[in-house]
């Protein structure tokens, strides 16, 4: 299915929910809405499915204007947060409801299929509530997928699963998508879970549409300083500066060479992912001194926060590392790696990405 929103905007009294927007999705790939709490994700969702009327514009399925038409009359099929699921019925009977709506044939097998690709099979003739909650989100994506709808809409739906659980899920729902059976739309507070996604990723904040494309090239080029917030986490480092004859003036006298276009005067924000800072300088590096402020693990990184003279850094450094408070460190970056955003927050420069190999 083609999906396209034609200057759609939304509000709930006088509150503004969804400013104009257009977004044309691309027919049977995933696009991720990304975006923090309260971007305007579930709302946009929620117009797409027919759950909600916008305020203004069209929703048009395949060039026919669908705009207002409710759910039940849309092929469309829906995975929640919450583990929904018919309480009543077993879990064979919850996966093949819409197959026996359709009236279909070969129901036992579809949904023995269906429960084999997403691990479900000893569950079979159990009710929802004698199982975990990731074997409950698991049927209900078996029946959300069950229904062979032309659009599929996932909103936040690993959310409320432990990390494990959601990481194997994530797994399997990429290579679920990757059938190219459906328009796939799937809602997330994650930048990494867009990345493992792939895709297309929408980036929404405050109720805007920031930017929409491949999400590598969203990822790497991000319009502006809002898209790149919403796209790195740990958050990028962001530091003022203003623009010289050789670059990118920093505090404490640092300058770094970078190529800025031509005439550049105004005051610049330096950003600069926490993956590009390490420990270990390579030729043209810019050495960066400072001091331990804070150091944690989290799985097979080690987040590392310095004070340096330029301002307080984050940086990501791959496997385990030991830092005492206070302890002396340098970080180093290479200026390629940077990114320059204008006095606008609109994006100056970015590193030179070879993004269709994804390095």
């Amino acid at each position: 299915m083609e999906l396209m929103l034609e200057r759609i905007e939304q509000k709930v009294g006088a509150q503004v929910h969804l400013y104009p927007l257009d977004l044309t999705l691309v027919p049977l790939a995933v696009t991720v809405l990304l975006g923090a709490t309260q971007a305007g994700k579930t709302t946009l969702m929620r117009v797409m499915a027919g759950l909600d009327a916008p305020a203004k514009g069209r929703v048009l399925a395949d060039g026919v204007d669908v705009t207002g038409k409710p759910v039940r009359e849309r092929n469309v099929a829906m995975v929640y947060q919450q583990f929904i699921n018919y309480p009543s019925m077993t879990v064979a009977d919850n996966i093949a409801s819409p197959l026996k709506l359709r009236k279909e044939k070969n129901i036992d097998a579809r949904v023995n299929e269906l429960a084999a690709k997403l691990h479900i099979e000893p569950f079979l003739k159990r009710l929802p509530a004698e199982l975990s909650g990731g074997q409950q989100q698991r049927v209900a994506l078996a029946r959300a997928l069950a229904k062979n709808a032309p659009l599929m809409l996932l909103d936040e739906p690993l959310v409320n699963l432990d990390y494990k659980l959601r990481e194997e899920l994530r797994d399997e729902l990429s290579l679920l998508f990757a059938s190219g059976q459906s328009t796939v739309v799937y809602a997330t507070t994650e930048p990494t879970e867009a990345l493992l996604l792939g895709g297309y990723t929408a980036v929404m904040d405050a109720g805007e549409l920031l930017q929409y494309g491949p999400t590598a090239e969203v990822f790497h080029r991000p319009k502006s300083i809002r898209v790149a917030r919403a796209f790195s986490d740990p958050p990028m480092n962001l530091i003022a500066g203003t623009a010289n004859a050789s670059g990118v003036a920093l505090p404490g006298g640092i300058t770094l060479p970078i190529a800025l276009p031509a005439g550049r005067s105004d005051a610049l924000t330096l950003g600069v992912r926490a993956g590009a800072l390490r420990v270990q300088g390579r030729d043209g590096d810019l050495a960066l001194p400072g001091k331990v402020e804070l150091a944690e693990i989290s799985g097979s990184d080690t987040f590392v926060h310095v004070h340096t003279q330029i301002g307080e850094l984050v940086a990501q450094l791959t496997g385990v590392h030991v830092f005492g408070l206070g302890e002396a460190i340098t970080l180093y970056l290479n200026p390629a790696q940077a990114y320059v955003f204008g006095a606008d927050g609109n994006l100056l420069v970015a590193p030179q990405i070879n993004i269709r190999a994804g390095t």
